[in-house]
């Protein structure tokens, strides 16, 4: 694909107003709106904006590339324009920019977008290309300028015979569309220029691209890391490693190949696939809080998808799964097995496990699935899964470690064999003896404590039950509340059955309405994530929240207590009665006593949590 058949006529502006960076943008995106290549300005826009905070895009020598890739892209597309006067951009070089092209990828861009779009990157590395456009006067000079200079990628190689210091390098942005490219054609360019061979791999949206080979490897004078992400480094365990952050590789290429081949670097001792980042390529969004999300965006789609079909299950009748039942119907037995007994079942060792990939890569994976398993079996909840992660993980660096000094020919048998079995033993012995029997301990005081509580105090109780099933949404205590309304409909009494349910369902709706009415709160995950919890939340499926409650646990779980708390006190003060132990809206009709109060009890609860979700959270950057 040809660079020209994403820049059009119709997206070139020739004359920029102004001299600031956001009104720029601004006017590039209109460009794009106009032209109906996005579908949401305003989105589109914060998307920009987004990557812009991360690091800005103002190149330097008068370029500047805004790129982002996002859904309300309706087709790959470029817009050029152009300013005489120039912009105060924050370029890298703090000159002023006079080129830019603003880059639209949809999150389904096919390889041959992206290949164009890593083109136009590397074109605008070259000076006469820069020299052209800005004398061009019109949209056709643009397009033909670019036209000329646009050539087919080819696939770089080494041979045996290259003598000149060889090097090899990587490259990789977040957005893997402008910026890795641009570092690459800088190192290649400036190496050429000093009579050095040098093969760069490029870590791009569209993958990886001139992937080095061992051969290459063993054979490089040193290796430069020039990137904003996490890069495969085992391979380069041995050899001298430059680590820099993706700018440095467009900006100061001289540098760091004279550094590489004078060797100016220290040897990589291996961490097992991880790669460890300068302070230059940290972001904020590191350790604990990467580890956690790393779980939490894994497990995802096992709340999402698990839950629906739960809800679907509630249509054939809250108690259509039930064999036993009269309302039986296999179909919905099926479902919720598919849902419940399985997708949720998951839940917890996802979260667990994919915590300890991002501590530990690949060894980590089996320990934190194991512990996380016996955090849902042992009475733990998701909150003993995200201690099962984070052991798992840190048992396995501790194990590494232990490990690294073993004679170089057992370097095999360590991932499939030391890993995974001193990893998965030591953390399930520590589940089991420390952190399993404890919480089940707290679990039985606790509903010990709510059995002597009784119902002597009706408002209290709703509150003290509201407050335990939004805690931990699923685990030990929600558990425990939920047992303990359960035990009393046998008796009889079925007010606090109702408060359960009331607030077992404004964690799910305050997620809900907070990521529709606080977007800015939210990234684009969350928000697709936050529709699900309305079906979640009205067929009293807690565990919808758990995402949420665990990637911002200080925010989210105060919020949804407070809100529980005061449906369970609204529907024991209102004497509400429930006699089913489940199904959400689909029995509100049945309550004793009001379906309307009850109706209300959970919207007032949803609300207030779903408020102080909006005023707590920080905006998403």
């Amino acid at each position: 694909m040809k660079i020209t058949e994403l820049l059009s006529k119709n997206t070139i502006l020739l004359n920029i107003e102004g001299n600031q960076k956001e009104a720029t943008i601004d006017q590039l995106v209109d460009v794009l709106s106009k032209a109906g290549k996005i579908s949401d300005r305003a989105e589109f826009k914060a998307a920009i904006l987004k990557r812009e905070e991360q690091s800005t895009t103002g190149i330097g020598d008068g370029i500047a590339i805004p790129h982002a890739k996002t859904k309300v892209v309706n087709e790959a597309a470029i817009v050029f324009g152009k300013s005489a006067a120039g912009v105060n951009y924050e370029s890298l070089d703090g000159k002023p920019a006079h080129l830019f092209f603003m880059i639209a990828a949809p999150d389904g861009a096919n390889n041959t977008h992206l290949e164009a779009l890593a083109r136009l990157s590397g074109l605008l590395m070259k000076a006469e290309v820069r020299y052209e456009l800005l004398k061009a006067t019109t949209p056709e000079e643009i397009l033909d300028t670019i036209n000329r200079y646009d050539k087919e990628d080819k696939q770089e190689t080494v041979t045996k015979e290259t003598k000149n210091n060889l090097i090899v390098a990587v490259t990789g942005c977040p957005t893997g569309i402008a910026h890795t490219y641009m570092a690459a054609d800088s190192l290649k360019a400036k190496a050429a220029e000093l009579g050095v061979d040098i093969k760069v791999e490029t870590n791009g949206s569209g993958g990886a691209k001139n992937v080095l080979t061992k051969e290459e490897i063993e054979n490089a004078t040193a290796v430069i890391i020039a990137a904003d992400i996490n890069v495969e480094m085992e391979r380069f365990k041995g050899k001298h490693v430059i680590q820099a952050a993706v700018a440095e590789g467009i900006r100061r290429p001289a540098q760091l190949i004279d550094k590489a081949v004078k060797q100016d670097a220290p040897i990589f001792k291996g961490n097992n696939g991880q790669s460890e980042k300068t302070e230059d390529q940290k972001g904020s969004r590191t350790g604990f809080y990467k580890h956690l999300m790393n779980g939490v965006s894994n497990m995802l789609p096992f709340v999402v998808g698990g839950g629906i079909l739960i809800a679907i299950s509630f249509m054939f009748g809250y108690n259509s799964a039930n064999p036993d039942d009269p309302s039986y119907n296999p179909i919905a037995a099926v479902i919720k097995a598919i849902g419940g007994d399985n997708a949720f079942a998951l839940i917890v060792p996802v979260l667990a496990g994919f915590i300890a990939l991002s501590i530990a890569d690949r060894p980590g994976f089996a320990p934190g699935m194991v512990g996380g398993m016996m955090a849902a079996h042992g009475g733990a909840g998701f909150l003993g899964g995200l201690v099962a992660g984070f052991l798992a993980g840190y048992i396995v660096l501790l194990l590494k470690k232990l490990f690294a000094g073993l004679p170089r020919s057992l370097e095999g048998i360590k991932s499939i064999l030391l890993y995974p079995l001193f990893g998965i033993a030591i953390t399930g012995f520590l589940m089991h003896y420390v952190v399993n029997n404890p919480v089940a301990w707290v679990n039985k005081e606790i509903a010990d404590w709510l059995t002597g509580l009784g119902t002597g105090n009706a408002v209290l109780l709703g509150i003290v039950l509201g407050l335990m099933m939004s805690f931990d949404m699923g685990g030990p205590v929600n558990k425990a509340a939920y047992v303990f309304g359960t035990g009393l409909l046998a008796s009889g009494v079925y007010e606090p059955m109702a408060a359960i349910m009331a607030a077992g369902m404004v964690p799910p709706l305050a997620i809900a309405l907070a990521t529709t009415f606080f977007k800015n709160k939210f990234n684009d995950q969350d928000k697709d994530a936050g529709k699900a919890c309305y079906v979640m939340g009205l067929s009293f499926i807690t565990e919808g929240a758990i995402p949420f409650a665990a990637a911002d646990p200080l925010r989210v779980i105060p919020s949804v207590m407070a809100g529980s708390a005061i449906a369970g006190a609204l529907s024991m003060a209102f004497g509400i009665g429930l006699r089913a132990p489940h199904g959400g809206i689909f029995v509100v009709p049945l309550v004793e006593n009001g379906a309307l109060l009850y109706a209300l009890s959970i919207v007032v609860g949803s609300i207030v949590s779903a408020l102080l979700i909006g005023l707590l959270k920080k905006p998403v950057k």
